[in-house]
This record gives C-alpha cells, structure tokens and sequence, in this order.
C-alpha cells in the first residue's frame, strides 16, 4: 500500500499505474523514496525506470540481514536519474533460500555490485554472467555479513600460511 504522500511523486504514480501490484510498499523518509518490489518484478520495473524514467545511473546494490526473520534480506539498489535529478530506492524482501533475478541486463555495473553481496550474504542472482566470490578469497566458507556468521570468523587464516 503506498502512502499518501507518495502517489503525487514524478515516478512513483506512473510506474505503479504501469505495473499493478509490483510496488508492494512505499516509504518517505527524510526527503527520499523508497519502493519495496515484488522480487519477481525486479528486473521488469529497473528496466522500465531506466529506459521510461531516466534513472541512467545504478550507484550501488547491498544487502541488510534481518536474522532471524524468515523474508532475512533485503536486497536495495540505489537509483539516480542524472537528468531528472532524482534518486529512488527499490528494496527487495526474499528468504534466505531464495535467488533474485540479476540486473545486469539492465545496468551492467550491477555485475560487481551483485557479486558483492553473493560474497558477503549468499544471496544468488539468478542469470548472472560471473556469480563468483570477489571480496574473499575462493575457498573462504560463509558469508561474514550474515548476522549468524560467527564473529571470530572460520576456519581461514593467514597465520596458517
């Protein structure tokens, strides 16, 4: 259900008018937009903004952990529309045994962002080019951003080198 205050914004009216049910919340808080999307409209909806809407520049995905909830990620892209001059914020719910569809057919910077938070919180992107670790080493076990990851870390370490 989208608030009030966001059904007079610029993007926020036309994309939910144009995509029935896939904003399934929406925040505004401290002068910025969020839209919760239904993680099987993902990719349709980024596709929309950039090419309809002008949001030209992905400028970053991560992901928070909400252990021990069961929807535990969320999975946020940061939007700008350089010629608009407006930011939006998407978040994406799913549980931890879930894989969200890749925007890099969208925006292929998000290629990084996205293996970056496979490293560090296990979320799979499905269709990715290269879902490889790229901030720990390849036999590293775990993902250290989860809430449940132990704070001592694994079995790795450079003392055994």
């Amino acid at each position: 259900m989208l608030p009030e205050t966001l059904t007079e914004h610029p993007v926020v009216r036309p994309l939910n008018e144009r995509f029935p049910g896939a904003i399934v919340e929406g925040k505004f808080a401290l002068g910025e937009v969020s839209l919760f999307i239904d993680p099987e409209r993902i990719v349709e909806v980024c596709r929309a903004l950039k090419q309809d809407f002008a949001f030209e520049q992905l400028s970053g995905v991560t992901g928070v952990d909400w252990w021990p909830q069961e929807t535990r990620f969320e999975i946020v892209y940061q939007l700008h529309s350089i010629s608009r001059n407006i930011r939006l914020r998407l978040k994406v719910r799913i549980s931890e045994n879930d894989a969200l569809d890749s925007v890099t057919s969208v925006w292929r910077g998000a290629n990084w962002y996205e293996r970056e938070v496979f490293d560090l919180f296990g979320v799979t992107f499905r269709n990715h080019p290269d879902l490889e670790r790229i901030m720990m080493p390849v036999d590293w076990e775990g993902h250290p951003l989860r809430k449940d990851y132990p704070v001592h870390g694994n079995r790795y370490s450079y003392a055994d080198e």
